[in-house]
């Protein structure tokens, strides 16, 4: 078997805001395999300043990967635990290898062009006319739920933005997800819920920084709607450390990015603690190429979890790649009559 590594920066289409900053490009890493003239691809999709790989060492790293590709995916996963973004290349690329196709990784309803899933409509952060504008046309392509990413401009206008919804839709018509990325501080994180709790919001994602453990779960205990971790799982290794996190915390929710919690394997430990602890869950991708969204989207379906989840990022890029993946009204789905069109990475 024969391993090699590219390097890929996809370019946002407009600069995307979150709590953390603008970003207008995405850089990411494709593992590809190639053996008895079949070939394998896996992404590694980095998340820089986010990602607990993001080392200075990474790149070697992939190196050594390719080097040592003989030890197999399982060995390979065990070696590669500070690296969770490789763990998620490497289970791809050997999925990929084995497949009928590249990029049937999971094959089922789904894949068969059958069923589809739905999904959440994603909100930058912006400026507020921006932001509106988002809103107005996730309601108008008929999402039944919407996130908005809030901490990055003025507070009260995010509440008007969250009250234009309000006035035009209930929330029987549309659920409305909020996404904090840690921008609260802890001493006014709750009076920031009790007033968001005015909207009757899904839940809220990660009101204040990751590593405050007494701080978020005295939070989990007392918010008067649901709570999800996501950049708190970020970093934690180890089945032991994962359930001694939830016990600790009880978090209405935990949300689950494949690339910076493992991969396949590290997300269904998550769910196996989470579940046994009566902790809901869904999975989001974290900006990766539609390669990598592809892999994330097959993997969710088999899950069976009914909610919303957070799959709709294919469509920020210039220079994405096409693929079967589609977004009617609300739902993500794969249209059978749309081709893969990946580049030669040699």
């Amino acid at each position: 078997m024969k391993a090699t590594y590219k390097k890929y920066i996809l370019n946002f289409k407009r600069p995307s805001g979150t709590s953390r900053g603008v970003m207008t490009e995405k850089e990411t890493w494709f593992l590809l395999l190639e053996e008895d003239g079949k070939i394998g691809i896996g992404e590694c999709g980095i998340l820089r300043t986010l990602s607990i790989d993001d080392r200075p060492d990474y790149e070697s790293k992939l190196q050594w990967v390719c080097e040592n590709i003989h030890l197999g995916k399982d060995k390979l996963w065990e070696e590669l635990i500070e690296f969770p973004s490789i763990q998620f290349g490497v289970e791809m690329a050997f999925l990929s290898l084995a497949s009928k196709t590249p990029f049937d990784l999971f094959p089922s309803e789904f894949t068969e062009g059958k069923e589809s899933m739905s999904i959440n409509g994603l909100v930058w952060m912006g400026e507020e006319p921006f932001m509106k504008e988002q809103i107005e046309e996730k309601l108008a392509q008929g999402f039944s739920c919407i996130k908005l990413k809030i901490g990055a401009i003025d507070f009260e206008k995010e509440i008007g933005l969250l009250r234009f919804i309000r006035q035009n839709f209930d929330a029987k018509t549309i659920e409305i997800r909020v996404d904090a990325n840690g921008a609260f501080n802890s001493e006014e994180a709750l009076s920031k819920l009790n007033q968001l709790n005015e909207f009757q919001l899904h839940s809220i994602e990660q009101p204040i920084k990751a590593n405050q453990v007494n701080e978020m779960k005295l939070l989990c205990q007392q918010t008067p709607f649901p709570i999800a971790l996501d950049e708190e799982l970020i970093g934690i290794f180890g089945i032991e450390n994962k359930r001694k996190l939830l016990e600790e915390i009880q978090p209405q929710y935990i949300i689950l990015k494949p690339s910076l919690v493992g991969g396949f394997k590290g997300s269904l430990e998550w769910i196996s603690i989470a579940e046994s602890l009566n902790i809901g869950w869904w999975i989001t991708s974290a900006l990766e190429s539609n390669i990598g969204l592809n892999a994330i989207t097959q993997f969710t379906y088999i899950l069976n979890n009914p909610m919303p989840q957070g799959l709709g990022t294919g469509g920020l890029y210039t220079n994405n790649f096409d693929c079967p993946l589609e977004i009617r009204k609300g739902m993500i789905c794969y249209n059978l009559e749309l081709s893969w069109d990946v580049p030669n990475f040699n």
